[in-house]
């Protein structure tokens, strides 16, 4: 009996010992647990704070001037100064479409918070105050005889072959004063007669100012910030600001000056006010960007 009390005493004793070993093992795997928790919380926080740190922008990995892959755009340019206005640092979210589809595609997903270069009031979203106003230019050689300052310029109807681009103000003036039907096919033959038809098809700038350069046309009428870069760098040309007060026969006044915004989703108050706020502090480094590149300074129209 004792033998058997002994072997009894010792299987109990085992048994205990492996149910305070669980019972160690369980309460060991609670605290770890525990102590994980506040961890993995602190990771969120950590990755909250630093994407709160971030300005997410929209942006084109291959439409210079505006913007490149390699931050060399203008418009890459003028981010990384507001960000650095608000304390944050830039993040640009790229993209192989062009810019024209950056709120459809980007900006309405959320796959990022703002878009560069946004025509002020764009009804698609909220727009900032305007950091520059983007006017229409003529650009010519610098020994061309023909004086052309505006769209009542006689020489107008001495040029060969004058560059533009269909759907801008260009393209209206020139039908107003029935000069288009003798110049569309040469503007058509820069982007090698490539159809529009559902799809979106950009004149190369480089080209229609080259073009101008090597005397194959007099004149091209084109966006300030979209070809500044390239007459800047081309010292055998000019470029005059087109001024405003220009109409349609119906008397509809056909604008040549575009205030340029930051563009943030509806709603997005908080960060809408932060840039705006921004703006403010950056606009001594953004002007000194657009000079740089070339973009006249037009004085933003007065408010009425």
């Amino acid at each position: 009996m004792n033998g058997m009390n002994g072997m009894m005493s010792a299987i109990s004793a085992n048994c205990a010992l492996k149910h305070a070993s669980r019972k160690i093992a369980a309460l060991s795997a609670v605290f770890a647990l525990v102590v994980a928790m506040p961890a993995a919380a602190d990771d969120e926080g950590a990755q909250a704070a630093s994407e709160a740190k971030l300005l997410r922008i929209c942006a084109a990995a291959d439409e210079a001037p505006y913007s490149a892959r390699d931050k060399s755009g203008f418009e890459n340019k003028i981010a990384e100064i507001v960000a650095e206005a608000m304390g944050r640092k830039a993040y640009f979210f790229w993209s192989n479409k062009p810019a024209i589809y950056a709120i459809r595609d980007q900006l309405e997903m959320k796959v990022c918070d703002v878009v560069m270069g946004v025509d002020t009031g764009d009804a698609r979203v909220a727009t900032t105050k305007s950091y520059y106003v983007a006017p229409y230019v003529f650009v010519q050689r610098k020994d061309s005889p023909l004086k052309i300052t505006d769209w009542k310029s006689p020489d107008l109807a001495k040029a060969k072959n004058i560059g533009f681009v269909e759907g801008t103000p260009a393209d209206v003036m020139l039908n107003q004063l029935d000069l288009w039907t003798s110049h569309i096919t040469y503007s058509r033959s820069l982007s090698n007669f490539q159809s529009k038809r559902n799809k979106y098809t950009r004149v190369p700038p480089q080209r229609m100012i080259g073009e101008v350069a090597d005397g194959t046309a007099d004149l091209a009428v084109g966006f300030a910030p979209e070809i500044a870069r390239f007459v800047k760098a081309n010292d055998k040309l000019r470029m005059t600001v087109i001024p405003e007060g220009n109409r349609r026969v119906d008397g509809e006044p056909v604008p040549h000056h575009f205030e340029q915004s930051i563009a943030v989703r509806k709603g997005d108050t908080e960060l809408f006010a932060e840039i705006d706020k921004a703006l403010d502090i950056a606009r001594p480094k953004i002007e000194a960007v657009l000079k740089e590149e070339g973009i006249p300074l037009v004085p933003a129209p007065p408010r009425t």
